[in-house]
């Protein structure tokens, strides 16, 4: 590979606006085999608890997190990247974030549902600092299949 093929790509991440969720729209349905309806991301628009972030490449959206934060405790509620721009720590940036706002909002933890056959995203959890908490029995819908329940502890908060 060249010098131009190793450079790093510049990504930005700003809040989700109304004017992106048909965009979003298109990456959950790419990433998701039960996509969010566009009521649940309107949901989110106006809502004081959730939030919501989006990261652009050339001013094209290519991934987008959800999280609720309620008292001391965050709730990842949505992360996806577009295919094209995986592996390239979009999530990475993105998560950050998220996690960044949630430890300034004084969260303790912050909890997250994964797909047990999901081991590219679990992988990349137990990367970030994600430990596992429990087995939710048939909590996805399309296909039914159970979730795995993983939390972060902040490190003030974290539980031994």
């Amino acid at each position: 590979m060249g010098k131009t093929a190793t450079k790093a790509l510049k990504f930005t991440v700003r809040p989700m606006k109304s004017s992106d969720i048909k965009k979003i729209i298109a990456i959950e349905k790419d990433c998701f085999p039960d996509p969010w309806p566009l009521s649940a991301f309107e949901s989110i628009i106006d809502s004081p608890d959730h939030g919501a972030r989006v990261t652009l490449f050339e001013n094209k959206i290519v991934a987008y997190g959800c999280y609720l934060i309620i008292a001391n405790e965050a709730h990842l509620t949505n992360l996806a990247v577009a295919p094209e721009f995986r592996r390239k720590s979009v999530a990475k940036q993105l998560l950050g974030e998220i996690l960044e706002i949630a430890q300034r909002k004084e969260c303790e933890y912050i909890l997250l549902e994964v797909r047990p056959r999901n081991e590219s995203a679990i992988s990349f959890y137990e990367q970030a600092g994600f430990k596992l908490l429990y087995r939710r029995p048939r909590y996805y819908r399309n296909p039914v299949e159970d979730a795995l329940v993983m939390v972060y502890y902040f490190p003030d908060n974290e539980k031994k």
